[in-house]
């Protein structure tokens, strides 16, 4: 059944199993199956799945800002205060 609100079903592939899925089939979406969602969970719980930090401080981004630049170089072969 259609949203009356003219949303549109959305449909896409599992993350986990990329068995196709549908928004207004699929209970779970955007997983197929409470079996998927529980694994995706469950890379959560055990810290397979993490937030990554900033890649940029951003003290230093907002200078630039200030500055009235709009881009910015990141140089990835610095390393921090960890020596990493």
């Amino acid at each position: 059944m259609p949203c009356p609100y003219g949303v549109v079903d959305m449909k896409h592939k599992c993350p986990i199993c990329k068995a196709e899925t549908d928004s207004e089939k699929n209970g779970e979406f955007p997983f197929c199956s409470e079996r998927c969602r529980e694994r995706d969970l469950g890379n959560w719980a055990t810290e397979k799945y993490v937030v990554s930090d900033p890649i940029f401080n951003e003290d230093e981004l907002e200078e630039l800002e200030s500055g009235g630049k709009k881009t910015f170089t990141l140089n990835l072969d610095e390393t921090d205060e960890s020596g990493q």
